[in-house]
C-alpha cells in the first residue's frame, strides 16, 4: 500500500498541469484579448500547461514584471529594454512603421488641392512629427530611422500622442508628418490615415529606403514592405508597395524557465493556433521565433528544441539515470546478498555438521538392537530437520542444500524402518518363557 501510494503521488506530481504566469497589457487591447483566449483554450483542451494572465499597463510594465520574476512569460515589443537573460518563445505578431505626411490646415486652399510640405524623410528636418502611442520606444525607433536616412534627429521634433488623441494630433497645425507602429491590419493605423484624409487632405506615404541598412545595423529591426491598398482600397492607400521597418511583438521568458515548461507551452500554443484563429484572426499571426544562435534575441532552448525537432523524449532525458539506478540496485542487491551470506556462515556450517551427523547415524542405525534407541535417534533427526528448515527460511541455505539434506533424511528413515523390521523379526524368533 505504501508503494502504491508513492506511485500515485509521484504520478500526480508529474502529470499535474504546469501553470505559467503571463503578463500582457494594456487591459482591453488585442494582445490581452488574445492571451486570455489562449488561456481559456488551454484549459478547455486539458493541456499540460495552463496560463494565469496578469494584466499590466503595457509591454514596458510586462517586461518589468519579468525582471522581478513575478511572471514566467511576458508579451513585449522586441526593441524595448528587457531584463538580462530574456529569451523569445514565440512571435505574437509583426509590427510595421507607417510614416505619412499631409497638407497643412490652410483655409485658403481646399483639402483636395492642398499639397503636403513633406514628400520624403529627407524633408522632415525642421518639422514636427506626431507619433501615435506614448511608449518611448516609438520615439527611439523614429530617431534610428532619421539617423540612418541622413537626417539629424535633433532637427526633428517628436511628439507622442495616445491612441485616443489622434483627432487632436491631426488638428494640430504645427504637425506635418505622422507615424504609427502596429500590424498591417491595425485599425488604429487605418483610422488615423482615413481621418488624415478627411481633416487635412490626401496623405503622402514616406518610404524608408534604408530599411535593409537599419536591419543590418540594428538586428532587432527587420526590413519589411507595405503592399498597396493595405489601409484602404478606394482610393488605394498606399497606391504602391513601399519599404518600411518592422519590429516583432514577442512572447518572452527568462532563461531560468525550465526547458520542459517552455517546450510544453509552445507545443500547446501551435496546437490550438489554427482552431483559435477561427474566432480570433490575430491568432493566425503567431509565428515561431528565430532559432539561430546569432539572433538578436535568442530563442529559449525549450522552444528551440520543439521548433528544430530536437526535443528529447522521456527515455532520452532520463535513460542514464534509469540505468544508473538499475546498476546501483544491482550492486546494492549483490552486496546485500553477499553480506547476508557472510552473516549466515555459522548457520550454514551447523547445517553441514547436522547433515554429516545424520549421514553417520545411518550406519549406526544398522547396529542398534533397541527400539528405544531408534526412537531417540528419530527424535534427534526431527530436531535436526526443524533447525534445517529454519536455516532455509532465514536464507542461510538454498534449495540445493535443502534437497541434499532431504536425500540424507530419506535414507535415514529407510534405515530406521529396515532396522525396526529386523528387530521385530529377531524378537518373534526367540522362545517364549512360560511363567511357573
Amino acid at each position: 500500500m505504501l508503494i502504491f501510494a508513492a506511485i500515485v503521488g509521484a504520478a500526480f506530481l508529474v502529470l499535474r498541469p504546469t501553470t505559467l504566469r503571463i503578463a500582457v497589457g494594456p487591459s482591453g487591447s488585442d494582445d490581452q484579448k488574445l492571451i486570455q483566449a489562449l488561456a481559456q483554450s488551454f484549459a478547455l483542451e486539458g493541456s499540460p500547461v495552463r496560463l494565469s494572465v496578469i494584466t499590466t499597463a503595457g509591454p514596458v510594465d510586462s517586461a518589468a514584471l519579468l525582471g522581478t520574476r513575478k511572471t514566467d512569460l511576458a508579451v513585449v515589443r522586441g526593441d524595448e529594454e528587457m531584463p538580462d537573460g530574456t529569451e523569445s518563445v514565440a512571435i505574437l505578431r509583426k509590427n510595421v512603421v507607417v510614416l505619412w505626411s499631409a497638407p497643412g490646415l490652410s483655409r485658403k486652399t481646399s483639402r483636395k488641392e492642398a499639397k503636403p510640405k513633406i514628400k520624403g524623410i529627407d524633408d522632415l528636418a525642421g518639422h514636427r512629427v506626431g507619433v501615435v502611442g506614448r511608449t518611448e520606444v516609438n520615439a527611439t525607433l523614429l530617431r534610428v530611422i532619421l539617423k540612418e536616412s541622413g537626417v539629424s534627429p535633433d532637427k526633428v521634433e517628436i511628439s507622442l500622442f495616445g491612441t485616443n488623441q489622434i483627432g487632436e494630433m491631426l488638428r494640430d497645425p504645427t504637425i506635418d508628418a505622422f507615424m504609427t507602429v502596429g500590424p498591417l491590419d491595425s485599425k488604429i493605423t487605418s483610422d488615423a490615415i482615413i481621418s488624415t484624409a478627411r481633416v487635412r487632405g490626401e496623405p503622402t506615404f514616406l518610404p524608408i529606403d534604408v530599411s535593409e541598412t537599419i536591419a543590418s545595423k540594428h538586428p532587432l529591426y527587420e526590413s519589411e514592405e507595405i503592399p498597396g491598398s493595405s489601409f484602404t482600397s478606394s482610393p488605394a492607400r498606399p497606391d504602391d508597395t513601399i519599404e518600411t521597418v518592422g519590429v516583432n511583438h514577442l512572447i518572452v521568458a527568462p532563461k531560468s524557465l525550465s526547458d520542459n515548461a517552455a517546450g510544453a507551452f509552445i507545443r500547446q500554443l501551435f496546437a490550438v493556433r489554427t482552431s483559435l484563429a477561427r474566432e480570433m484572426p490575430n491568432a493566425a499571426k503567431i509565428e515561431k521565433p528565430d532559432t539561430d544562435k546569432d539572433a538578436a534575441l535568442p530563442a529559449h532552448p525549450g522552444a528551440a528544441a520543439y521548433i528544430d525537432g530536437t526535443e528529447r523524449t522521456f527515455m532520452d532525458k532520463y535513460s542514464d539515470y534509469i540505468w544508473g539506478v538499475v546498476l546501483l540496485l544491482s550492486v546494492v542487491g549483490s552486496g546485500s546478498a553477499g553480506l547476508r551470506h557472510y552473516m549466515k556462515r555459522d548457520e550454514r556450517k551447523l547445517n553441514t555438521l547436522h547433515r554429516e551427523k545424520l549421514l553417520a547415524t545411518i550406519a549406526l542405525v544398522r547396529k542398534i538392537d533397541s527400539v528405544d534407541e531408534l526412537d531417540a535417534l528419530q527424535c534427534e533427526a526431527d530436531d535436526i530437520l526443524r533447525e534445517t528448515l529454519d536455516c532455509y527460511e532465514d536464507g542461510a541455505i538454498d534449495e540445493a542444500d535443502l534437497s541434499a539434506f532431504g536425500l540424507v533424511l530419506e535414507q535415514f528413515h529407510h534405515a530406521v524402518v529396515d532396522r525396526r523390521a529386523a528387530i521385530g523379526e529377531t524378537a518373534s524368533s526367540l522362545p517364549r518363557v512360560r511363567a511357573g
